[in-house]
């Protein structure tokens, strides 16, 4: 891999699969000012390409991300750094949630701090077995608060919060069970269970897909009933559109549904 681009963009096939790649071995992925910038720049070339069907985040080297970069950051001591760089990376992160598609983290090796909360951001993750996980600014003397926002809306509040306050380690089994990573499978089949999981959300309507992943995100931030009418809405709207009438009729007519 080319170590002067901090991200590669690989468009696998004609399906609108696409993959990026952080590529800073050196600093194991660290989101710092280039990797950041690069990364947004790519999602939000994504945001308005309707092409693209899945977009898979994975980091090359020893690790799939090691948080932001320290060096950058006690290099800087201004708040006024601190900031906006912490600001850059909740818009990337909620620009990830933003997309019309799902994301999915293909974790290998560390993912710490600002890596722990891309993998907690995306919508979907995989794990090699040999994936550890922790928010671990407090080891440092830092609270990883900004990561903490994501790791609470995927884990239980206690088991959240113990991440953030020892900044401990959990293996990729014990982040499944935490319901941090969908599915956990030996190194060698990392790339074959990741293509499992985007060949199955690829088969069905992108639309479909789309109007989902948002009623997900803005339901769960409602009250109950708040929740049910938004849903309601949505659904109705899923239900006259074209894919969900070929689906419904193709159910009825017990044959495959022709989707464009």
């Amino acid at each position: 891999m080319n170590d002067e681009q901090p991200l590669l963009l690989e468009e696998r096939d004609a399906r609108g699969v696409v993959t990026l790649t952080m590529n800073s071995p050196k600093t194991f992925n660290a989101l710092g000012d280039d990797m950041l910038a690069a990364l947004q720049s790519a999602v939000d070339r994504i945001a308005s390409d309707g092409s693209v069907r899945a977009v898979v985040i994975a980091g090359s080297g020893k690790a799939f991300c090691a948080g932001h970069n320290l060096k950058e950051m006690i290099a800087r001591p201004e708040r006024a750094y601190y900031e906006d760089l912490f600001a850059r990376c909740s818009r990337l992160m909620l620009s990830i949630q933003a997309l019309p598609v799902p994301v999915i983290a293909r974790v290998h090796a560390i993912a710490t701090a600002a890596g722990c909360q891309l993998v907690a951001q995306c919508d979907l993750a995989v794990a090699s077995t040999d994936a550890s996980f922790a928010i671990s600014g407090v080891n440092f003397g830092l609270i990883c608060g900004t990561p903490s926002v994501a790791l609470v809306r995927n884990l239980p509040v206690k088991q959240a919060m113990e991440m953030m306050l020892t900044g401990d380690f959990i293996d990729a089994n014990e982040a499944r069970e935490r319901a941090l990573v969908n599915r956990v499978v030996p190194p060698e089949q990392l790339d074959d269970e990741v293509e499992r999981l985007v060949a199955s959300i690829v088969a069905k309507p992108r639309f479909a897909i789309a109007l989902g992943k948002e009623l997900f995100y803005r339901q769960r931030e409602m009250g109950t009933a708040a929740a049910y009418q938004l849903a309601n809405q949505v659904m109705a709207t899923n239900m006259i559109h074209e894919c969900a009438q070929e689906g419904v009729t193709a159910f009825v007519e017990k044959r495959k549904p022709s989707w464009k």
